[in-house]
C-alpha cells in the first residue's frame, strides 16, 4: 500500500487546483493578487503557484465580502498576518475580534434604523421638521428654507438626491 503524504500548508497548488478547491474564479484570484491579498509564487515560466495556506485567506475574503467589509480593510488586516506561512489560531482570533466589534456596531445601527422606520411608518408626519429618519433634529433647517436633499443641476444632468 502506497502511503500518501500529509498535505502541508506550504505545498504549492496550481491556479486550477485553487479554483477547484475554493470555488473562486481565476479572475478573482488575479484580482486578489493585484490587491495584495494573496501572494502566489512564480515558476521560471511565469506560472502562478499558490501555497496551500492561501485557501484560508480566500475563505476569509469570501466571509468579509458577505459581511460587507471592504477589500481595502481586508488588505489592511492581512498586512498584520504572515504571508509566508499559515496564520496561527491566535492571528485569526485577533482578526475575528476586530470584525466582531464592527459587526456588532452594524447590528446596533440596523436596530436603530429599524426603530426609526417603525416610528416613521406609524407617525404619519408630513413635515421634514419632525421626521426622525430623513431630518433628525431638523438638522437641514439650519441650512435655510427649501429643499436641501437635492444637488444642483450640473452639465445638463437631471437633479439627483444625495441620500
Amino acid at each position: 500500500m502506497v502511503e500518501i503524504p500529509e498535505p502541508k500548508p506550504t505545498d504549492l497548488l496550481s491556479i486550477g487546483e485553487v479554483v477547484q478547491r475554493t470555488g473562486v474564479a481565476a479572475s478573482a484570484l488575479h484580482f486578489y493578487e493585484r490587491k495584495g491579498l494573496i501572494h502566489p509564487e512564480r515558476t521560471t515560466g511565469g506560472t502562478r503557484l499558490y501555497p496551500r495556506h492561501v485557501e484560508r485567506r480566500i475563505a476569509i475574503i469570501q466571509v468579509a465580502k458577505r459581511l460587507g467589509i471592504p477589500l481595502a480593510e481586508v488588505a489592511e488586516q492581512f498586512a498584520a498576518l504572515p504571508s509566508d506561512r499559515m496564520p496561527s489560531l491566535r492571528d485569526w482570533d485577533r482578526l475575528n475580534e476586530r470584525w466582531r466589534a464592527r459587526l456588532r456596531a452594524r447590528q446596533l445601527e440596523l436596530e436603530r434604523l429599524q426603530q426609526e422606520m417603525t416610528q416613521c411608518i406609524g407617525c404619519g408626519c408630513v413635515s421634514l421638521n419632525a421626521c426622525l429618519v430623513v431630518n433628525p433634529g431638523d438638522a437641514l433647517g439650519t441650512e435655510g428654507h427649501g429643499a436641501r436633499r437635492l444637488l444642483p443641476i450640473e452639465d445638463g444632468e437631471e437633479s439627483r438626491q444625495t441620500a
